[in-house]
């Protein structure tokens, strides 16, 4: 059974054909959309701010969405893909980005439509990723741009193949 949780009077909403893993974790001040997958160990908790997912997003294994006390939200919007072991803080994740396993993604950082952050890669506080680019290292750096069509299939594939992965696990 996954662990949802209010605290300090937040209550997690939880969207249409969700799949909350066993031991995921969903805390406070947490809204998530439909067709959402939240994987084995991840954790949303909107204890000390409020985090938004929007629709199709799957936030895999390991993953930790969090924020800062009365200073930062995080905001997930549609078709986003969240790595395996991922960060992140008070961020911005915009429609059909993808944020490789492993990166950390700190407060204040918008990642754009389409963007693409390399597995490992650390996007510093108040960082602004271009829409369709992809950003690597440490900290996270401007590689090049992608071509959006192409950005979209992949990062719609991936969101998609977790919608299918999800079915497998409903009884």
């Amino acid at each position: 059974m996954p662990i949802i949780k209010s605290v300090r009077g937040f209550e997690p909403k939880i969207g249409k054909n969700v799949f909350l893993a066993d031991n995921s974790v969903i805390v406070g001040d947490v809204v998530i959309g439909d067709d959402c997958s939240i994987w084995f160990g991840a954790v949303l908790r909107g204890d000390v701010n409020s985090i938004r997912v929007g629709n199709r997003v799957n936030i895999q294994d390991g993953a930790v969405v969090h924020t800062l006390y009365q200073k930062s939200v995080a905001e997930i919007a549609d078709d986003v893909s969240i790595g395996h072991n991922v960060v992140i803080h008070g961020a911005k994740i915009e429609r059909g980005a993808l944020i490789g396993m492993g990166a950390v993604v700190l407060d204040h950082a918008v990642v754009g439509e389409g963007a693409i952050i390399a597995a490992g890669s650390v996007v510093l506080s108040g960082t602004q990723i271009e829409a369709g680019s992809i950003y690597a290292g440490v900290p996270a750096k401007f590689v090049k741009k992608v071509d959006p069509e192409q950005s979209k299939e992949i990062n719609q594939k991936i969101a998609k193949n977790y919608l299918m992965y999800s079915d497998w696990y409903k009884e």
